[in-house]
């Protein structure tokens, strides 16, 4: 018998709104969606579509006007900020295409951050073990600012998995960087998300980068207007 997937993600009829000065603004309509553990999905669609509003709800950044969104069975929208922030801590990893690295600390200190927030006595072995994979092994005592754009976003990869997180969440991670080096950090995405069997969810307008994804969420005002879904023999 063929084991049902299991479910990573679920929103259901998500909205959200904003205060304006005469009135309000809906930014997303009723989104449902749902997501398998270890799927790669693109939300792609134009600038103000809703795409990062939608990221931001479906890791615990935010929460909705109404709606639902549960992370690994756990209901987001029910939480404290303190309770998801528990959460991203765990589970959740982030790469952003302005890489927040901190200026005073290391491409090292920078990976290893969050272990040690975690109280991970390994955290110094497996950043260093991390910044060896994504290529930056002898950079390690470099600053950001010692750093070119493509290094920076390798460090902040890295960061992003060292506490093994179960979902990573990609907000237009290559917009920044020229393409040769974009199509370094997208490969490098991918092969970690393949290796770990991390979920990947990105969230980019570039058509080539979601067309490497397994499932395409496209995204017009605030609303989903389709779900195209990659043949799985096509996955590489």
């Amino acid at each position: 018998m063929i084991k049902a997937p299991e479910v990573h993600i679920k929103a259901t009829k998500l909205a959200k709104s904003v205060k304006v000065t005469d009135g309000s603004l809906t930014i997303l309509h009723d989104i449902s969606l749902t997501i398998n553990r270890g799927e790669s999905v693109a939300i792609v669609g134009a600038s103000g579509s809703g795409k990062s509003t939608l990221l931001s709800l479906l890791a615990g950044l935010d929460i909705p006007t109404s709606g639902e969104v549960y992370l690994a069975g756990k209901a987001l929208h029910n939480l404290t900020e303190d309770q998801r922030a528990a959460i991203r801590a765990s589970d959740v990893g982030f790469v952003f295409q302005s890489f927040l690295l901190l200026p005073g600390l290391t491409a090292l200190e920078n990976v290893t951050l969050p272990a040690e927030l975690a109280a991970d006595k390994q955290a110094k072995q497996r950043g260093l073990a991390l910044l060896q994979q994504v290529g930056l092994a002898e950079r390690a005592d470099f600053y950001p600012a010692q750093l070119s754009g493509g290094e920076q976003q390798r460090v902040a990869i890295a960061r992003a998995f060292i506490t093994s997180p179960a979902v990573l969440f990609a907000d237009e991670p290559s917009a920044n960087l020229d393409a040769a080096t974009g199509q370094k950090i997208e490969d490098l995405l991918f092969k970690l998300n393949s290796d770990q069997g991390t979920t990947l969810i990105l969230v980019t307008h570039n058509n080539d980068l979601a067309a490497r994804c397994q499932r395409q969420l496209r995204m017009q005002a605030g609303r989903f207007v389709s779900d195209d879904v990659k043949d799985m023999a096509d996955v590489g």
